[in-house]
């Protein structure tokens, strides 16, 4: 998890279609009267309709095909190179895969498949290469018979990251030779040829691309964020070695802004275990049940199902579903069929060893389900992936094929090894009573705001803007802090939620406890959206939420607290942007008359750098509590969005914030005690 800087003062408003304010639902003409259904108009003739030829359609609506031209949309274009190289390794063709970022920008991606096919395509006319690399929806992912599996389902990758590249060169080794061609914005500049005397006893690809200067907005690669998802398709990709080089002398620390100077990075991956060794990851300090994952393996026609689960002592349910190797992040039909199958399979055993007597009800969904890592893995030929971000499954028949694979060898585990059966039960039942328990808090908590006809929380200071677009709200730290930014927001848009003390860890906590906390309720309640299953971004207050606490040690874990409880109970939200950090100053200085406000310990080093006098004769004041200001600096500083700078909460990485919050939010003390001893130089001192 990580926080990026957001823009400056206040965002525009745009409709759906992002060209500013929609009419009643009719189209204006010339004479700004509606037009009336059925009417012709004659200024709309075929003229008007553009035919884009080849790829001048990608780089004329690049969001279309990568998502965005921002540092995802950057990311993309390696992601989509990658997954080429994955899909042969799926195919039983390539057991290496080097990504390599170069130090002018470049990114090289090689892998030791069977090398782009490099005869005359009958169709077009081209090579196999040109092909693949200059027409959209061509490769051989389409009933060719060149993948069985594959996770390209839309057949673009190569094509695309063609187009939106200034220079691109593929190199192919294949039939003892290595064959090249270099491309200009998509555009071939030479023609495929053998590179003479280059004789190879190998095949494989390399693609080396420069992407565009003139369609992203950055062309600053983040090493975590990529590395992360390289270990991702290692674990799920069996016995395939990823290797990871970052040349580059600097990157850009995204959480401080400031360039960071080090040695060149790099990572590999492989994961003989695969599936498994990415549950063990998961579940990395948090007491398992069981020594082993559960590893369950089985194919049906041309559908293979992988999965893997283990359960632990934690509260928190964390499963991955993938299909074709693309992370289905929200899921699909093979998620269901897997739920489906193990809230049956342990119901099932559970009444077969009479650990569920007649007169019990049935173990619940969430029952089973607290405390689990799982990963879900599906391959099949003809994914139907919802979406062109591919992240929810659709094929129907997967599953019924997920569910009767997962719940005939689960129950099998089960008989063979009843002492994990037993555990897993027991665990489940402790679920159902305090499920049970929070179900009658919940509903207290709900009958309250009802019968009290909805009523906001007295603490909380509302703002008068009705539309959640254009109203925010601070989480204040402490009662004297919340007062004075109560002064200094502008009641139209700001309101402002006083915490009093340090809210309970729900790291620690089962449900029932999490709301007979009044200031978690509160929360909730002054949000409205609900929380968990039954969260609605839709009544969503405000859409932004700002977290407001003092820049001292209890500041800093107050905001983890809120953190943890955001992340557990209202991901979405983090995941929609609408969570963030405010940034009020450590330091002002006064010096001839005039203050300046320093908000990092780097600015105030070089401004003394940079003024030598003021460091000598300078006035500097070091706040360590919000309340130490006045409403009017906290608003110059702080609140006021035409000055203010915000930091965004955002999850680079799913399995790394989950690790986090487990190992430093815990019951588990080695894990944490760990993490310290590994970070104690890099702390910052409060003293």
């Amino acid at each position: 998890m990580a926080g990026t800087r957001a823009a400056r003062g206040s965002a525009t408003r745009r409709t759906a279609n992002g060209n500013g304010a929609r009419t009643n639902g009719r189209r204006k003409g010339r004479n700004g009267k509606g037009a009336s259904n059925g009417a012709a108009d004659p200024a709309y003739t075929s003229e008007q309709i553009q035919v884009l030829e080849g790829l001048e359609a990608v780089r004329r609506r690049p969001g279309m095909y990568i998502g965005s031209t921002d540092q995802r949309g950057l990311h993309h274009l390696i992601y989509e190179i990658v997954d080429n190289a994955i899909d042969e390794a799926m195919a039983g063709f390539c057991d290496r895969i080097d990504v390599t970022i170069r130090a002018d920008g470049s990114v090289r991606i090689e892998d030791n498949g069977r090398g782009i096919p490099i005869d005359k395509h009958e169709k077009t006319g081209l090579s196999g290469v040109e092909t693949v690399l200059t027409t959209l929806h061509a490769g051989g992912k389409f009933g060719g018979g060149g993948y069985k599996v594959s996770g390209g389902l839309h057949g673009v990758g190569a094509s695309v990251v063609n187009a939106l590249s200034s220079r691109l060169e593929v190199e192919v080794a294949i039939k003892g030779g290595l064959h090249r061609q270099t491309y200009e914005r998509g555009i071939a500049t030479s023609k495929l040829a053998k590179v003479r005397g280059q004789k190879t006893d190998y095949t494989g690809t390399a693609i080396t691309f420069t992407p565009d200067e003139d369609v992203f907005e950055t062309l600053d690669y983040e090493f975590d964020t990529l590395a992360a998802r390289f270990r991702e398709m290692a674990y799920l990709t069996r016995g395939v070695s990823i290797a990871f080089l970052d040349q580059r002398g600097s990157y850009l620390d995204t959480t401080t802004q400031a360039p960071s100077f080090e040695l060149p990075r790099e990572k590999s991956f492989y994961f003989d275990s695969g599936i498994d060794a990415y549950v063990r990851h998961l579940n990395r300090g948090r007491g398992p049940l069981h020594p082993d994952p559960i590893h369950i393996d089985d194919q049906r026609g041309d559908t293979l199902v992988e999965v893997s689960l283990q359960y632990s002592g934690s509260f928190n349910e964390t499963v991955y579903s993938f299909a074709n190797c693309i992370h289905t992040i929200d899921g699909g039909s093979h998620l269901t069929g897997f739920r489906s199958a193990l809230t049956r399979a342990l119901n099932d055993y559970a009444r077969r060893a009479k650990l569920l007597k007649d007169s019990d009800p049935n173990l619940s969904g969430d029952d089973v389900r607290e405390g689990l890592a799982a990963v879900v893995s599906v391959k099949l030929a003809e994914p139907q992936f919802e979406g062109q971000t591919k992240t929810r499954l659709g094929n129907p028949d997967v599953k019924g094929i997920v569910e009767s694979a997962v719940a005939a060898k689960l129950g099998q585990v089960l008989e063979e090894q009843p002492a994990i059966g037993r555990r897993i039960i027991e665990k489940a039942l402790t679920a159902s009573r305090a499920r049970e328990a929070a179900r009658k808090a919940r509903d207290l908590v709900q009958r309250k705001g009802v019968l009290e006809g909805g009523m906001l929380p007295g603490k909380l200071a509302d703002c008068s803007e009705g539309d959640p677009e254009l109203a925010e709200i601070f989480l204040v730290e402490g009662d004297s802090a919340g007062g004075t930014a109560k002064s200094a927001r502008d009641r139209r848009t700001q309101a402002i939620l006083p915490l009093r003390g340090k809210i309970l860890n729900v790291e620690k906590a089962r449900l029932e406890k999490m709301l007979a906390h009044e200031e978690i309720r509160t929360i909730i309640t002054a949000l409205g959206t609900g929380f968990g299953d039954d969260y609605d971004a839709t009544k969503l207050r405000y859409h932004k939420i700002i977290i407001m606490t003092d820049a001292d040690v209890d500041g800093a874990h107050i905001r983890t607290l809120l953190l943890t409880f955001f992340w557990r109970f209202m991901p979405q939200l983090i995941d929609d942007g609408r969570l963030f950090i405010a940034q009020p100053p450590l330091y002002s200085l006064r010096y001839r008359n005039r203050v300046t406000w320093l908000y990092t310990e780097e600015q105030r080093e070089t401004h003394f750098e940079q003024n030598p006098a003021a460091a000598e004769n300078g006035n500097l004041q070091r706040y360590k509590g919000l309340g130490e200001m006045n409403a009017d600096q906290l608003w110059d500083t702080t609140m006021d969005p035409s000055k203010r700078s915000l930091l965004r909460v955002e999850v680079r990485d799913a399995t790394d914030a989950d690790d986090l919050f487990t190992r430093l939010m815990g019951d588990e003390v080695p894990p944490r005690r760990a993490f310290i001893m590994q970070h104690a130089l890099d702390a910052t001192l409060d003293v």
